[in-house]
């Protein structure tokens, strides 16, 4: 089976929408940043070191220092598909991801975005 086209884009390629989506409702990059050092448990640091070697998706995650364990608690709906029962684990990932960066767009507070109690 092949590869979904989304494993193999860059994140730098896709970034920008991301930080866009946020700014056009009044959310920021750093805002952006916090969520998927977060999620993936990059520092800043070697998060910009990622996106300037252009990594892919696939990558990206399969080399995340530590994946937060509270990612879990992401539930709803992203293209249609309930990120919950996504079984191919990147994808989950990547949606997991989209979630999120959703819900920063939406305007949910930072504590809720990343699952604090």
């Amino acid at each position: 089976m092949t590869k979904h086209r989304i494993f193999t884009t860059s994140v730098a390629s896709v970034y920008p929408h991301y930080v866009a989506k946020a700014e056009k409702k009044g959310r920021t990059k750093p805002e952006v940043d916090e969520i998927i050092r977060w999620l993936t448990g990059y520092s800043q640091d070697a998060l910009e070191a990622q996106l300037e070697k252009r990594t892919d998706f696939e990558t990206f995650f399969d080399e995340a220092p530590r994946m937060n364990p509270a990612r879990a608690l992401v539930k709803g709906v992203v293209c249609g598909v309930r990120v919950e029962d996504i079984e191919e684990p990147t994808m989950r990932e990547i949606r997991y991801l989209d979630k999120l960066i959703d819900e920063l767009a939406k305007g949910k507070a930072m504590e809720k975005i990343l699952r604090n109690p």
